[in-house]
């Protein structure tokens, strides 16, 4: 018989599943943004300034070109929480190791610390789709040890699970 109300540490995979999918949803998010602006069309703009900071209710966004040289700004509203344009490692140019020229605007502005950096070129490669589809794997995967261990599955098949961009395993 299947316990329906187990203690907390049988659901290990939930916390991680939870983070998995608040990831997702940042990344979605800050991607969605940016499709707003005409930033993501514009060839010259290489990083994209996030101040999230100093106003609750908007994030201020500065568009620089591949010399720090400020190209362009917008603002963005944030009145919902769904609107935040929150820090996503696969785009901070910290992460993706995008060069800063020293001197520059753009180096000026990270030096105050009221935001964070986009590199563009990570973002304008995104793939939303794929991301899903490896985002609704990595929260089954996280799930399985929960729902083995609590009886719900005994079995599966992993056949299908290859999406259009992987070979099927042979």
């Amino acid at each position: 018989m299947v316990n329906l109300h187990p203690t907390s540490d049988e659901f290990r995979g939930f916390d991680e599943a939870r983070s998995i999918m608040w990831c997702h949803e940042a990344r979605a998010r800050v991607h969605r943004q940016l499709n707003f602006t005409p930033f993501v069309s514009n060839p010259a703009v290489r990083s994209v300034h996030v101040d999230n900071v100093t106003r609750a209710d908007r994030a201020f966004l500065t568009a620089f070109d591949d010399q720090g040289k400020r190209v362009d700004a917008d603002t963005v509203f944030t009145d919902d929480a769904s609107q935040r344009i929150d820090v996503t490692p696969e785009f901070d140019h910290d992460f993706t190791s995008m060069p800063v020229a020293p001197g520059s605007q753009l180096a000026d502005l990270l030096a105050e610390e009221k935001g964070w950096a986009i590199d563009m070129r990570a973002l304008r490669s995104y793939d939303l789709d794929a991301d899903r589809r490896a985002t609704q794997r990595a929260v089954f995967l996280a799930h399985l040890g929960d729902m083995m261990a609590t009886g719900q599955i005994q079995g599966f098949l992993l056949d299908g699970m290859s999406g259009p961009d992987e070979p099927d395993a042979a």
